[in-house]
């Protein structure tokens, strides 16, 4: 018989760096006898210590830590990896705690693990070096223009001067036919467990 999600939290402690979140992780963690998975990016890398408020060693013994050291800057790693990859040390996790901790800080990273990635379509490398060519010659209102010619619902939402969301939207236009706001999840994946969100501020 299958166990109910509501069985399940992975309670999500986001917020700020040096807002407090370590401590706090560290003490639902002792209290509930739970481990704690990191989901800050910046604290997957061994050798990126400056500035990301990782765990001392002090704080490391307190309670079982993953994800944080795991990897080196050298390894290519995405927000589909830390998806994919978490999901399956969650289900090793599940099956001996009815509790984990998520530290958040990189919201992407934890919308990712909670509710799912949209998925879009492969984009050639040279459409989007095309792209980047009619951006440096054109500039950026040229992006702007294009994107709210070709899909005026993500125009509306988009940060209009984030260069990078606008070619990565127009050439994935170009390559699919799609407007990038059709590839969108309206509805979140089913997870075998119920996140609960705490922010720290």
């Amino acid at each position: 018989m299958e166990q109910s999600n509501n069985e399940k939290h992975l309670i999500v402690v986001g917020g700020p760096t040096a807002s407090g979140k370590t401590a706090f992780a560290i003490r639902l963690a002792r209290h509930f006898g739970a481990a704690i998975v990191s989901a800050d990016s910046r604290q997957f890398y061994r050798e990126m210590n400056i500035g990301t408020a990782k765990p001392t060693e002090e704080e490391l013994a307190q309670a079982p830590h993953f994800l944080i050291n795991s990897l080196s800057i050298e390894q290519e790693y995405s927000v589909g990896d830390f998806e994919r990859g978490a999901l399956y040390l969650l289900d090793e996790l599940f099956q001996k705690h009815n509790i984990v901790i998520l530290a958040g800080g990189s919201g992407l990273y934890i919308k990712a693990l909670c509710e799912g990635l949209d998925v879009f379509p492969e984009v050639p490398l040279e459409a989007r070096n095309l792209v980047e060519e009619e951006y440096r010659q054109k500039g950026l209102s040229f992006l702007q223009e294009e994107l709210a010619r070709i899909d005026p619902d993500y125009y509306k939402e988009v940060d209009r001067q984030n260069p990078h969301r606008l070619i990565r939207a127009i050439t994935v236009f170009r390559a699919s036919g799609q407007p990038f706001s059709s590839f969108r999840k309206e509805k979140k994946q089913a997870r075998p467990f119920t996140p609960v969100y705490l922010q720290m501020h």
